[in-house]
């Protein structure tokens, strides 16, 4: 998810995508722990995903307070 997409969302909707992409981190961990783990790369875009949201999360919270 690109960094422009995410300056759509509402919090709410940040809040629930960040935490969908967690739950598939845990996932993939394990898919990777297992050697089923097909796409090696997923793991750094959906690491990269999550601090991008976390950031959004973070810069409203700033301006808002």
């Amino acid at each position: 998810m690109k960094y422009s997409e995410i300056k759509d969302l509402t919090a709410d909707q940040l809040a629930d995508e960040l935490l969908k992409l967690k739950k598939e981190q845990l996932n993939l961990r394990f898919q990777q722990a297992s050697g089923q783990l097909e796409n090696s790369s997923r793991i750094k875009q959906v690491r990269q995903t999550i601090a991008r949201i976390k950031t959004m999360l973070r810069t409203t919270a700033q301006q808002a307070g």
